[in-house]
Order: structure tokens, then C-alpha cells, then sequence
């Protein structure tokens, strides 16, 4: 690189990586990236446990004598073997180059060679070494002066589907506490409710009603999700909030994990249904609980019925696509020839890098269709989703009940980014008309 790797202090110096652990005691890749200017980047890939097929596809070892199959030293060696002789000496503001230059050494569509694992962290590892370089923080650095917007957090407090040992289909049952002036106002009010709802779970299933899923969420010995979303409706009245105003309810059905391909139905509340009955389904339940979105209602080829709802039900509730989409710009690109969404999830290590997470949000922004940024289930203390929530104006962020340490600590790190801007931070909820 010539002097100008000596006078650049934006440089990659070194990339290393490590085999963490992440929420659900799976091993996961974990990356440091050091420019020459002292600056260091720490990113944590997560991992999904409903994953759609079109995903970026994550490398393991499958030796099952270690980690029962689960780790994944060869996604750390491709980091260290591959990627790190690649990168290093590039400037680390040059985001899309070096994202471009690993997909290019990965060779593959999905990024199944080197693995989404190991790119998705080298990636986040970049742009944090590059804000620190700058000494920014990460939304700053993404965002600008314009990044100030704190997003309305989707909660999600009862777990069901691949999420849950318990019988309901529907994988999330969310809390979305829009009507508030703060993030932190917003915050305290999920809190709230999510501790009447375990007075009442346990008051009326037992002790174990309130053992967690993966994601923080209770996940009480239910079968039918009118039964889940009444309890939602009475911690939310308890709690004295308003259901149409201040505190709505979300539903991520997952709907491709309870879809029988061979025989093309759904089973859901104990019933085989078609996807024209499934349909009046949803807009029933739409209509009853005045649902704020509904996340992958039909499986992830089923763009009609995608179209069909948001038709029936007219943007009064948000349809939501993430299996359908996986942060893939193409399959994005589908869904608006289709007028098949108006919200998308946005999850990073879906498609493996950041600049490729960022033109899928700006695409979705351009055809005015709501971004979710979200987390995984499987998940770490890493907080750079909340960064990038911040950065990108969100509006909104998925990542999980205010419980357990991955969780929260992005929660947490919201309310430090709300303190840190002070006057100068808005809350979404404030500013959408929803």
C-alpha cells in the first residue's frame, strides 16, 4: 500500500476471529477488526432458528464429536485464511469494497464457501472499526447527522412455533407500544406489561407458564392463539394503556413452519387449513384485534397471498414479510412488483454483509414499505442491530422481550444512544402516522 498505510490511520491492521457462544449455547463466529489508527471493531454473527430457504448460508463443522456438530472453527479459519489476507491494508471507510472483495473470494451465490457467519461479522467488525477510527458511534458513523430517529420496539412476550415447547403455531405474540413521547417511556410501558402478563400466565396455567423461549418471551402451555393474544389484550387493559393508541399487537406467524407442503395446508389452532381459509383467518383475527402487523402469514413462495391480505385488509395492518424476503434485494424487488408487503424484516446476517443489509432498507424505503431491524434467535451481547436501527431512522426494531442479557442489551444500548442525544432524539412512535 505504499506510505499511505502508515499516514491512513483508517487502514486495516489485523483481522482475527474466535469461537464464541451465543444465547442458545451454540458456537458462533465472533470477529475483531484493528485499524492503524487504533481503532477496533467486535461483531458477533447470530443465528436463526426459522430460517427462510433463501437465506446466506452459515458454514459449521458438522463434526458432531464437538459441539454435537454445532461448531464452526472452519467459518473462524476462512476469517483468518481467507478473508483477513484479503482485507487487510484496505481502508476501512470503504465499506462496499471490502464487503464486494470477500463476496468475491466467497465465490458463491449464498456465501456458502467461506459462510454468511463469517462474512456478516468480518463485515460489522469493519464499519465498527471504522467508527471508532473516527471516534463515532457506529449510528453516527452509518447515519449522519441525521440519525437521531429511536425506533418503536417490537416485543416479542410469548413465544410459540420453533421458538417454544409449546403448541401454538404462531412463532411471536409482540407488544408494540407506539402512543409514547420517548424510547425509554415506551420501554418502561413493555416492562410493565410483560410483568402483569406473568402474574397472569401463572396465575391461571401455573409455575411453568412462565418459563422463556429463545427470545425472552413466556411460553405457556397454550394451543390456540385467540388464547395468546387475549392475554396480551388483558396485561396490556391491566396496565391501564390504551389498545388502540398507545400499546398495539403484532403476530409473527412464521407460516412456513407450519405448512404442509405435500398436502398444502396450514395447521394452526389444531385445524388443516387452505390458504384461501387461512386468509379469512388472518383478516378476522386482523379485524377482531385491530393487529398492527402480521410478520410471514403464508409460506415464503406464496407472493398472491401475501397480496391478497394486504388487499383484504387495506394497510390497516401491516403485512410483513422476512422468509419471503430474507434481506435479499431481488426477492424484495418481487414483492413490489407484487404489491405483496408494506413491512419487511431486515436482518443482516440473512443476506452476509452491510452494504448489501443497506440497499435492501433503501429499496424498501423508496417504495415506502415499513423496515424492521431485527434480531435473531439465537443471538449474543453484541448491540449493533440497535446502531443500525438508529442509523437508518428504523422505524422500528424486533429483538425479543425485555428479558435475558441478549436481549436487553440491546434495549439497553438504545437508551444509552436516547441519553447521548439528548434533546436532539425523537422517538419514531412520535413522528409516524400509524
Amino acid at each position: 500500500m505504499g506510505d499511505g498505510s502508515v499516514t491512513n490511520p483508517f487502514i486495516i491492521k489485523s483481522v482475527d476471529a474466535l469461537q464464541v457462544l451465543d444465547s442458545r449455547g451454540d458456537p458462533t463466529v465472533e470477529v475483531v477488526v484493528e485499524t492503524v489508527g487504533g481503532g477496533i471493531g467486535r461483531a458477533i454473527a447470530p443465528a436463526g432458528a426459522s430460517r427462510g430457504r433463501y437465506e446466506a448460508v452459515e458454514v459449521r463443522d458438522g463434526d458432531l464429536t464437538k459441539f454435537k456438530g454445532r461448531s464452526v472453527l472452519r467459518a473462524v479459519s476462512n476469517v483468518v485464511n481467507y478473508i483477513a489476507p484479503a482485507i487487510q491494508g484496505m481502508d476501512s471507510r470503504k465499506q462496499r469494497d471490502i464487503d464486494r472483495v470477500m463476496m468475491q473470494v466467497d465465490g458463491t451465490p449464498n456465501k456458502s464457501r467461506l459462510g454468511a457467519n463469517a462474512i456478516i461479522a468480518t463485515s460489522l467488525a469493519v464499519a465498527k472499526a471504522a467508527a471508532d477510527t473516527a471516534g463515532l458511534p457506529l449510528f453516527q458513523y452509518l447515519g449522519g447527522v441525521n440519525a437521531k430517529v429511536l425506533p418503536i420496539p417490537m416485543l416479542n412476550i410469548i413465544n410459540g412455533g420453533v421458538h417454544a415447547g409449546n403448541e401454538l403455531a404462531v412463532q411471536e405474540f409482540m407488544i408494540v407500544p407506539i402512543g409514547f413521547d420517548t424510547f425509554s417511556d415506551a420501554i418502561r410501558a413493555a416492562v410493565e406489561i410483560y410483568k402483569e402478563l406473568k402474574s397472569i400466565l401463572k396465575s391461571k396455567y401455573g409455575a411453568s407458564a412462565v418459563n422463556v423461549g429463545d427470545e425472552g418471551g413466556y411460553a405457556p402451555p397454550m394451543k390456540l392463539v385467540r388464547e395468546a393474544i387475549e392475554a396480551l389484550v388483558t396485561a396490556i387493559k391491566n396496565c391501564g394503556y390504551d389498545l388502540e393508541k398507545q400499546v398495539r399487537i403484532s403476530l409473527d406467524a412464521a407460516a412456513s413452519q407450519f405448512y404442509d407442503e405435500e398436502r398444502k395446508v396450514y395447521r394452526i389452532d389444531g385445524m388443516e387449513l387452505s390458504a384461501d381459509k387461512l386468509l379469512e383467518y388472518w383478516k378476522n383475527l386482523a379485524i377482531e384485534y385491530r393487529l398492527f402487523s402480521i410478520e410471514d402469514p403464508f409460506h415464503e413462495e406464496s407472493f398472491d397471498y401475501f397480496t391478497s391480505l394486504r388487499k383484504e385488509l387495506k394497510d390497516s395492518t401491516i403485512v410483513v414479510g422476512d422468509d419471503i424476503t430474507v434481506t435479499n434485494v431481488d426477492r424484495l424487488r418481487k414483492a413490489i412488483e407484487q404489491s405483496a408487503l408494506s413491512g419487511v424484516i431486515v436482518k443482516p446476517n440473512q443476506i452476509g454483509t452491510l452494504s448489501e443489509t443497506l440497499d435492501f432498507i433503501n429499496l424498501a424505503k423508496a417504495h415506502k414499505i415499513y423496515t424492521i431491524i431485527s434480531h435473531r434467535s439465537g443471538e449474543s451481547e453484541d448491540n449493533t442491530i440497535a446502531h443500525i436501527a438508529v442509523a437508518v431512522g428504523g422505524p422500528f426494531i424486533k429483538t425479543g422481550a425485555p428479558a435475558r442479557g441478549e436481549r436487553t442489551a440491546k434495549y439497553n444500548e438504545l437508551l444509552r444512544i436516547e441519553k447521548f442525544l439528548g434533546g436532539d432524539a425523537v422517538y419514531a412512535g412520535k413522528i409516524l402516522q400509524l
